[in-house]
């Protein structure tokens, strides 16, 4: 006879923090009878969605010595965001916790080093880390470092793996339609779809917003994109995403973007927009005064 799976507690709480809806999973993490394994990933949930509510202070304070490594794990990504000048040590301390046998190979401090040596632009050194697997979260987020890498091939295999494991998890399908976005062409539709079936199983996100805006803008729909990317505005005013896909949509539609461009320098000073405005304004600075 077959044996009942167990009921799995943080399937909601999961699936909110995956598609972007953080206050959701905080509230609705006051989950009973959870086994002491299952608490801790509770509470990894939930720091990582004030994480990514920029509640970085919050976690540090909360999160002493004594608590489990992957919460540890989770302090070491708040403190890395909320202190860009003193990375280093951060980065120092996270290498000296991986090269420890004793807790070197935890799935929640191997998906944090993944993140954070993505966010440095260090994929090799991510890949060591996150490439062995384990976890749905370690597959999806070699996915995302595939295709940063411009290796969708190995980005496929990885999609693979996640659909022979669970083809309906969140996750499998977000991979697949960050893959289908990467791929482009005909595949742009297939992402729509995916992004579409989200919106109408679950309450709307940024992401799932954005998701849809992007496929739109590839797909020439930019009237469509904008009013997505204004909707995911009114949730979330600081969005970096949403903001430089309004700047993206402004400039198709000859519209002015200045303003949405200014909010992402102040506010998101590092992304790779704000770079590359920034290094196109001295590139016509340069040719100005040349010219001169």
């Amino acid at each position: 006879m077959a044996v009942a799976a167990a009921p799995d507690h943080l399937f909601h709480l999961r699936n909110n923090f995956y598609l972007g809806s953080f206050q959701a999973a905080i509230n609705n993490s006051d989950l009973p009878n959870l086994s002491p394994d299952d608490a801790v990933e509770r509470d990894c949930l939930v720091y990582r969605s004030y994480i990514a509510l920029g509640s970085y202070q919050l976690v540090i304070n909360e999160i002493d010595s004594a608590a489990a490594t992957p919460l540890q794990a989770v302090k070491l990504l708040a403190l890395y965001l909320s202190n860009p000048h003193d990375k280093e040590s951060t980065i120092a301390s996270l290498k000296e916790w991986l090269a420890d046998p004793a807790i070197g190979s935890n799935a929640v401090l191997r998906l944090i080093a993944g993140i954070v040596f993505m966010h440095e632009e260090d994929y090799i050194e991510a890949l060591k880390h996150t490439n062995a697997g384990g976890t749905m979260e370690l597959h999806a987020l070699n996915v995302q470092i595939f295709i940063k890498m411009h290796r969708s091939d190995y980005a496929e295999r990885q999609l693979r793996v996640m659909q022979q494991i669970d083809e309906d998890h969140t996750l499998t399908q977000l991979a697949n339609a960050w893959l289908n976005l990467a791929v482009g062409g005909s595949k742009i539709q297939e992402a729509y779809l995916i992004f579409q079936d989200f919106s109408e199983k679950y309450p709307m996100t940024g992401l799932i917003l954005n998701g849809k805006a992007v496929c739109c803008i590839h797909m020439g729909n930019f009237d469509e994109a904008e009013t997505l990317l204004l909707e995911a505005l009114n949730k979330d005013a600081k969005d970096p995403e949403t903001l430089a896909n309004l700047v993206v949509c402004g400039l198709h539609l000859g519209k002015s973007s200045s303003r949405y461009l200014s909010q992402l320098k102040l506010t998101h000073p590092e992304h790779i927009l704000v770079k590359r405005a920034s290094s196109a304004e001295d590139s016509f600075e340069r040719a100005v005064q040349s010219v001169a």
